[in-house]
């Protein structure tokens, strides 16, 4: 289907007003109309399934590639998570010498520019890393920088950052921080040591939320409390690995209950949806079993394998509601982003959207009205 057609996308559409049995009319790349019957109160919709298409803010690699590839392999990975889902996309670097990441920054840039067909839309990049806890990088290469503002916003004017991970407490962590958000950009907390005061002030001066909340940051200890600890007391927007791995299924639930707008992130590696076994990078032995990644050792977690659906369906299998997952998925980073043309199915927005079937397999992928699975 060529995104000038006229059509018709048929079953229950979750709307921002609730469920309407009928179909969403596009035209060209958005939304026309919604035709069709409102839901009652009680009335449980039927499959297919027409939800906004997934949003993807933390997401570094798949099917064998990643953001330090070629453009072409870049694309590679960014077509993949599309057929799975995720209609918008914030490939996500790591900590990496500055040159490597300022190549793999103007990649991303000239992707977002000119997005080709199969490709979800390219928002912009996370940066996640360099400005980090060397004594909390996890998985991340052990070449993390202190807090350089001009070397920031060199990489801010090569590409647009939609999302930054600082860890405030760094030598100049805090001047990045107060920085990257005048070039748009939202800054998270992560990889990082802060304790809750600190956290308090970097939220003061311009913080706007929390990367991979509970990994990779001090915790919820109940008299000494860090970054966790301040995400589940104050924090309105929080990103979370929903895999059941990175974080326990009830203590995901109690993030759920505790921060408002928290929202799902695959966090996913190159090796996503690619065949279990040994693989070689960064001069590191990586091990993958089924949409579990880890270092050599086999218990330090090094991202996942999992994609947007996979995290869609984890949420629902926890009891959340079709609605409550698709909040999860997609609307809360659009609103999180100030996206009013994705995260929603109404007049006017994007026709970026997923169709569901009555197992919750993806029946449909449709990008800015383009038909790129099912």
């Amino acid at each position: 289907m060529q995104a000038t057609d006229t059509h018709s996308i048929s079953g229950s559409i979750l709307t921002p007003a609730g469920w309407v049995g009928g179909a969403a009319v596009v035209g060209g790349q958005r939304i026309l109309r919604i035709e069709g019957t409102p839901f009652e109160t009680g009335q449980a919709p039927a499959a297919p399934y027409v939800i906004p298409g997934f949003i993807d803010l933390h997401v570094h690699g798949g099917d064998g590639q990643d953001y330090l590839g070629s453009a072409a392999e870049i694309r590679q990975f960014l077509r993949f998570h599309a057929a799975h889902g995720t209609v918008a996309i914030a490939p996500t670097t790591a900590t990496a010498p500055a040159d490597v990441l300022i190549r793999s920054l103007g990649l991303i840039e000239a992707i977002r520019n000119n997005r080709q067909p199969g490709e979800p839309t390219v928002l912009g990049a996370h940066l996640e890393g360099p400005f980090i806890n060397p004594d909390k990088l996890g998985a991340q290469m052990n070449v993390p920088l202190e807090g350089d503002v001009a070397l920031a916003l060199r990489w801010a004017d090569t590409c647009k950052l939609v999302v930054a991970t600082v860890a405030p407490e760094i030598p100049g962590g805090i001047g990045v921080m107060g920085a990257l958000p005048a070039r748009g950009c939202r800054v998270q907390i992560g990889h990082s040591l802060a304790t809750a005061g600190e956290t308090a002030a970097a939220f003061a001066r311009g913080m706007a939320g929390f990367t991979h909340l509970f990994n990779a940051m001090s915790g919820v200890d109940h008299r000494n409390p860090g970054v966790a600890a301040y995400a589940l007391a104050h924090g309105r927007y929080a990103e979370m690995i929903c895999d059941l791995n990175h974080v326990n299924p009830d203590v995901l639930l109690a993030a759920h209950r505790a921060i408002p707008r928290l929202y799902a992130i695959t966090d996913a590696t190159k090796f996503a949806g690619r065949p279990d076994g040994e693989y070689a990078m960064d001069h590191r032995t990586i091990i993958k079993r089924g949409l579990t990644i880890t270092l050599g050792d086999g218990r330090t977690l090094a991202g996942s394998a999992i994609t947007m659906i996979d995290a869609f369906r984890n949420l629902m299998s926890l009891g959340l509601s079709i609605e409550e997952a698709s909040g999860l998925c997609s609307t809360r980073q659009a609103e999180y982003l100030c996206l009013n043309d994705l995260g929603r199915i109404a007049p006017g927005a994007l026709a970026s959207l997923v169709v569901l079937d009555e197992r919750l397999g993806l029946a449909d992928v449709w990008v800015a009205g383009e038909r790129i699975a099912g």
